[in-house]
C-alpha cells in the first residue's frame, strides 16, 4: 500500500516538474498535457515509433491490446501523471497572470 502511494506521488511530481520546465521554456501552457498521452502510449506499447508508419494497422492493434491489458492500478498511476501536467499548466497560468514572466 505504501509503495502504491509513493508511485502515484512520484508520477505526479515527476510530470509536474517536467511540464513546468517545458511550459517555462516553450511558453505553451498545455503542450505537455497533450504530449503526455503519447509519452505514456510509447512507454506501454513496446512498439517502435517507426512501426506506426510502416505498418499502422498491426501497430495500432498491438498497442490497443497492450493498453487494454494493463491493470487498474496502472491506470491510476498514469492518471496521476496526467493530473500533474494539468496542475502544472494551471500553476504556470496563475503565475503569468500574477505578473511573473518565465524566460
Amino acid at each position: 500500500m505504501i509503495q502504491a502511494f509513493v508511485e502515484v506521488l512520484l508520477f505526479f511530481i515527476m510530470f509536474f516538474g517536467l511540464a513546468f520546465i517545458f511550459n517555462m521554456l516553450l511558453r505553451r501552457t498545455w503542450l505537455m498535457s497533450f504530449l503526455y498521452i503519447f509519452i505514456i502510449i510509447m512507454m506501454i506499447d513496446g512498439i517502435s515509433t517507426f512501426t506506426y508508419v510502416t505498418s499502422p494497422k498491426s501497430a495500432f492493434s498491438a498497442a490497443w491490446e497492450r493498453l487494454s491489458g494493463i491493470g487498474t492500478f496502472d491506470y491510476i498511476v498514469f492518471l496521476s501523471g496526467l493530473i500533474g501536467t494539468i496542475v502544472s499548466g494551471i500553476v504556470i497560468k496563475r503565475l503569468r497572470k500574477s505578473g511573473y514572466q518565465m524566460f
